[in-house]
């Protein structure tokens, strides 16, 4: 049997929409987040047989050859693979679990997984000129928008969080003050260094400098030092009026790119890299799309019970924080201690830019897990169009 297990990783810092890295191709950011990653394990492109990458919305001309353009401006070789994978918001996660079963069967030894994001530069489009226009105007659509919408109801993702909470009770005060925690969670994981630990600098235009100059971009940039329950219950509802998903209490829309290797334990050990953590198993489930953060809660239960777990087996948690009525509704059903939830932030303080979100809270589980001595990490999130995924992970 295969022991397939994950090791080296990082991840740029996550930038906000129109930010610090809008300025960068999601192709060349990408690139230069695999390069780094393999960098920092101290092996060189060449050892490398495949990559699979995760993004969810074109952003440029190569990206709808992503994984492949990636893969080769990073320098893996020509006879090397490529993989292109979508789960929408667990597209992370699926880019790893894709690696890990390649690995696991034999067609491939290391790979290296990972997610890219460029929101800030997804197009707008033109549907009807294909087959033309006879006249009049025409519709200029945004792509960006339709990722944000269900596909079924078309109401945006907020208003199903709406759903969440009014069918099962949720209040716009614990709500905020999980908006408020996860912004203050971030702050201080900033504050010790353990974010700075996952994040390789990225060189970006710096305007301000001078035609071409460029600055280091290092730190996330949507984390806020202000958020208080006080000053987040003074904002307006985002989706419906007299509703309770304020700009508080949802994720933000990012840029940015993280990656893992991913390899047969006795290929990585042979090249001096030490192993972190091996997939244990994983759950994907269907839930009604109009509550579709719901759908951590059966993802979860089902983990738990392939395996045999209680949560108090259970060490560390991150749920993505696409609204906070997900995590409150989870911990709610599940019974999840506060202390071992989301612990450095989240969607709502970090962002949550969807081919990226899993790859980052691998990284920063198996963080956790190396720091405490913890065993086992469970990672999930609900997906846009009514899916849940979870995934538990074993450090080693």
């Amino acid at each position: 049997m295969t022991d397939t297990v994950i090791a080296g990783g990082i991840r740029s810092a996550l930038g906000a929409f129109d930010g610090a890295l809008s300025g960068i191709e999601m192709t060349d950011l990408a690139a230069t987040v695999a390069a780094g990653c393999i960098d920092r394990a101290g092996i060189t492109p060449a050892d490398l047989d495949h990559i699979v990458l995760a993004s969810t919305v074109p952003s440029g001309r190569d990206s709808l050859f992503g994984a492949r353009v990636v893969g080769l401006k990073a320098g893996l070789p020509e006879s090397s693979g490529a993989l292109a994978v979508v789960r929408a918001c667990a597209s992370g996660l699926q880019a790893i679990l894709s690696a890990t079963q390649q690995v696991d069967s034999g067609h491939s030894r290391l790979a290296i997984a990972g997610g890219a994001e460029s929101y800030s530069r997804v197009p707008h489009a033109i549907t009807t000129l294909r087959g033309g226009v006879k006249r009049g105007p025409t519709v200029l659509e945004d792509m960006l928008d339709w990722a944000y919408r269900c596909p079924f109801s078309q109401e945006y993702m907020g208003e199903t969080a709406e759903n969440l909470a009014e069918d099962y009770g949720l209040t716009r005060a614990a709500m905020d003050e999980w908006g408020a925690m996860s912004q203050s969670r971030a702050l201080a994981a900033q504050a010790s260094g353990f974010l700075a630990r996952q994040i390789m600098g990225v060189d970006v235009p710096d305007p301000k400098a001078g035609k071409g100059a460029t600055r280091l971009f290092d730190t996330d940039e949507c984390v806020r030092a202000d958020a208080t329950p006080e000053k987040l219950a003074r904002l307006r509802p985002a989706f419906r009026e007299g509703g309770k998903v304020t700009a508080g209490n949802a994720s933000t829309v990012n840029d940015a790119a993280a990656f893992v290797l991913v390899g047969d334990r006795s290929a990585l050990e042979g090249k001096g890299i030490a192993p972190r953590a091996r997939i244990v198993d994983w759950t994907v489930v269907g839930v009604p799309p109009r509550i579709m953060g719901h759908g951590p809660v059966p993802a979860i239960r089902a983990l738990l019970d392939k395996q045999g777990l209680r949560m108090a087996d259970i060490d560390y948690v991150e749920i993505n924080e696409a609204f906070a009525a997900v995590n409150v509704h989870a911990e709610m059903q599940l019974g999840i201690p506060r202390e071992i939830h989301n612990l450095y932030g989240g969607g709502i303080s970090l962002g949550h830019p969807p081919g990226v979100t899993g790859v980052r809270m691998c990284l920063t589980a198996m963080q956790h897990l190396e720091d405490t001595g913890g065993r086992r990490a469970i990672l999930s999130m609900c997906l846009g169009a009514g899916q849940g995924m979870a995934m538990l992970i074993e450090r080693v």
